[in-house]
């Protein structure tokens, strides 16, 4: 066996054959796989290998295409077949808010000009005679739907990654990855040590194993997962073609043909976990013992749709494990804390997604960024927080709800809290209902003291719309307190901190102690990575804050550039708690608790200064993400309740209204301010989205600056726009396409939100640079449904910005 390679993908699954073809087509042919039995072992084999194209996040809808695509060229370049089947899907609505869900997912397929469109309940009964339509209020038809064979696939992946040079070893087990001095790996087994520049755990049901081996603990958990085949079936025998499959999500099981029969499998209440202490390692081709009675209730479900189902024999019974991810989506990406060492782990719709993985995960090794922003599926999404029983609860409520909507704004409760404030309890008190952000519980809107903190969940607006109306208003009229607690907030000490600093930002950082800077991160590919406020506190420190739930995420640029022994950088995310107190009467509240001289002329927009806060020492920033005269205070976690109490009992004579997130988003919305991860994100350029004048080229280096020089005369592709959006009963989320009146697509909303205190439904989007003049008009897909816009001249808030410099 050879002692080196560029990379060594671990797992000889679908994932891991996908990821290994993807290097060696992009040009790394001194690639290695390591199985440790024979190639399938684990989930791989057993799938049911179902094929859609449409998601929820538009990027893995492209993924998934991209995909569905790959088989068939797959076939032609290796000769080794994959067993597809294409004859369509249909996909039933039995509610209103599946119907919702539908016709979103169409308005998109014409915006990516892929099929998905709408049957009568006639059609579809020509497609599908054996389908009771009783109670179905729409279908929709995906015509490339289907489904494949496991093994098929996962040969062809190897046949054309040996054909551009790769090399596979079955029957080799890794039993140890151990970290070199030159930032590549030893990869240990039986039959000898292969030096590897860079390794990717891609080992499926041993995932967590074979990060154990590297020192990193995976939010991983298996489940039992049940299908079973029908005998033949005399109808489906005496048809002369291929039968759709059936999505009947509402009905919480899936169907397919499978020769003269059906497969049906389903996701129980309830599911079963499989070897949470680890997996086996003599697993391989083996199933589990049957356990066809916690299926029944679903299956009963689908006799009920497909009638001759329930005079169906059964074949054979599938129960096999299957390993998921907190929120059932891929762990991918570059471990942060590791230097070369990958992970693409927790696949479960593997059939529809291992092209687009294997080629984002080549990408990254090979270029340095994949294409596309991938933080969906970025393994750093989840930090040390993720604990097992964290783990544990929120796949088996992923499990149990597979096929359950999920909502706009939905946050569900499983696993809660992990992580906590000091303040939590008071705000529980205030009626606070809270989301998840980085494993922070924080207050998404208050229903009031006194009032059940509930939430529910649609497409259309809801019952918290009132209650976060009056958020907004509160503040624009009088004042209002946010917890800013989540962001992400770095301290950077030390000689030599600014020079560092200048090294990873665009931006110059500020040379003036109590100055404040906003500041691009650009991405390898020139694309924005972040986006940071950086404030010099004193002589060589400086604090920085960003986006919390992509703290773990820029930790991997923070370590591309040498820091110096003489320079501190560490996350005080959690020691530093914040607030914003916001809105005209923020300056007159906020000096009836201070001696330091809040004035205008005293303390100007972007200024910082270190303030005592009725007793309490405090880092004091002039600066408000809603757009309003405001002030961000930071204190230390242990002050974070005395602070808020004082804050809150000053105010009174203000009317000061606690303020949470879901308020935030429509504030930010009403004055034009783009999000990380909305926005900002390293698809899309500087000049796109007007951080361009943010970049200072003199500056001898930052990260991506190359990248940048690149890209930066570009014209701008698109460009971010503010839309106004006649909408009258819901308003829009974010991914919903951007079309001319005529039907032709020209772009997508990135964020919307109702705008309280300018009375318009607002949205910020990307639209194709011809078509971005003021006035222009546009229609926004919000429900699916055509619905027509306008674009904005500025924004609709206090376009001048008169409010925040006052």
């Amino acid at each position: 066996m050879q002692t080196h390679a560029q990379a060594v993908v671990i797992g000889g699954g679908l994932i891991g054959c996908s990821i290994l073809y993807h290097l060696a087509k992009l040009g790394w042919k001194d690639v290695v796989l390591l199985e440790r039995d024979e190639l399938t072992s684990g989930s791989t084999w057993h799938a049911a290998a179902g094929l859609h194209g449409l998601h929820d996040h538009n990027n893995i809808s492209k993924l998934q295409y991209y995909t569905m695509r790959l088989y068939a060229e797959l076939e032609k370049e290796t000769g080794q077949g994959c067993g597809i089947f294409q004859p369509g899907s249909l996909y039933l609505a039995q509610t209103k808010d599946r119907e919702h869900q539908l016709r979103i997912q169409a308005a998109k397929a014409k915006y990516f000009n892929v099929d998905f469109y709408e049957l009568s309940i006639k059609e579809a009964q020509e497609l599908h005679p054996l389908v009771n339509f009783d109670g179905i209020r729409c279908v929709m038809y995906e015509p490339d739907g289907g489904n494949v064979d496991p093994s098929g696939v996962t040969y062809a992946y190897v046949q054309g990654a040996k054909a551009l040079g790769a090399t596979i070893h079955r029957f080799t087990p890794v039993t140890a990855t151990n970290p070199r001095a030159d930032g590549g790996w030893d990869v240990v087994t039986p039959n000898g040590t292969i030096h590897a520049e860079v390794v990717v755990n891609a080992a499926g049901l041993w995932g967590r194993e074979v990060a154990a081996m590297a020192g990193i603990e995976l939010p991983l958990m298996p489940t039992e997962h049940q299908y079973f085949v029908t005998e033949t079936i005399p109808e489906i025998e005496a048809m002369d073609r291929r039968l759709p499959s059936v999505a009947d999500r509402d009905g919480e099981y899936y169907l397919r043909q499978e020769g003269q029969g059906l497969l049906v499998g389903a996701y129980e209440k309830g599911g079963k976990f499989w070897a949470e202490q680890g997996t086996p390692s003599d697993f391989g081709h083996e199933l589990l013992p049957d356990d066809f009675e916690r299926i029944e209730e679903n299956i009963m479900r689908a006799c009920d749709r497909i009638p001759v189902l329930a005079e169906a024999g059964i074949k054979r019974n599938i129960n096999g494990p299957m390993i998921w991810s907190p929120d059932s989506a891929a762990l991918f990406g570059p471990v942060p804390e590791l230097k070369n060492y990958f992970c693409c782990n927790g696949i479960i719709p593997g059939f529809s997604q291992s092209g687009g993985l294997g080629l984002m995960l080549a990408q990254w090794i090979v270029e340095g960024e994949p294409e596309l922003d991938m933080f969906p599926w970025d393994m750093a999404r989840y930090g040390d927080w993720a604990t097992k029983s964290f783990t544990k609860a929120r796949v088996m409520d992923c499990y149990s709800h597979r096929f359950k909507i999920h909502f706009p704004y939905e946050e569900r409760e499983a696993g809660r809290p992990t992580r906590t404030r000091p303040i939590y309890e008071r705000q529980k008190q205030l009626g606070a209902i809270f989301g998840l952000n980085y494993g922070w519980e924080h207050p998404l809107w208050y229903a009031g003291e006194g009032n059940e903190a509930k939430e529910d969940y649609g497409f259309e607006r809801q019952n918290w719309f009132q209650s976060v109306g009056e958020e907004c208003k509160a503040l624009r009229e009088s004042v209002g307190i946010i917890d800013i607690s989540n962001f992400g907030k770095y301290e950077i000490k030390g000689a030599g901190a600014a020079d560092w600093l200048n090294r990873v930002v665009a931006n110059n950082v500020p040379t003036e102690i109590g100055r404040s800077c906003l500041t691009p991160l650009i991405g390898l590919r020139g694309g924005i990575a972040g986006d940071f406020t950086i404030t010099k506190l004193n002589e060589d420190e400086f604090l920085m804050i960003g986006s919390g739930m992509a703290e773990r995420y820029h930790q991997r640029f923070f370590n591309m550039v040498e820091r110096p022994d003489s320079v501190s950088f560490r996350s005080i995310t959690s020691e530093l708690c914040g607030f914003n107190i916001a809105g005209p009467n923020s300056r007159e509240l906020l000096q009836s608790l201070t001696e330091a001289d809040l004035s205008n002329d005293n303390f100007k927009f972007t200024r910082s200064k270190r303030i005592t806060i009725d007793g309490i020492d405090a880092i004091a920033i002039r600066v408000s993400f809603t757009g309003d005269l405001g002030w961000e205070l930071y204190v230390s976690e242990d002050k974070q309740l005395e602070l808020y109490d004082k804050l809150l009992e000053a105010g009174k004579p203000f009317n000061i209204r606690p303020v949470g997130g879901r308020s935030l988003l429509s504030l930010r919305i009403e004055k034009g301010y783009g999000s990380w991860g909305r926005e900002y994100s390293p698809e899309y350029w500087p000049q796109e989205v007007g951080l361009d004048r943010l970049i200072k080229l003199d500056k001898p280096e930052f990260i991506g600056k190359e990248a940048y020089l690149k890209i930066k005369d570009n014209e701008p592709r698109e460009k971010l726009v503010m839309l106004e959006i006649e909408a009258d009963n819901a308003d829009a989320v974010g991914g919903e396409p951007i079309f001319l009146p005529d039907g032709t697509p020209v772009g997508r909303i990135s964020s919307g939100s109702y705008g309280y205190t300018v009375e318009k439904s607002l949205a910020l989007g990307f639209v194709k640079t011809a078509y971005t003049t003021p006035g222009t008009e546009l229609d926004v897909a919000v429900l699916g449904q055509s619905h027509k816009a306008f674009i904005l001249a500025g924004s609709a808030f206090d376009p001048e910005g008169k409010r925040l410099r006052c």
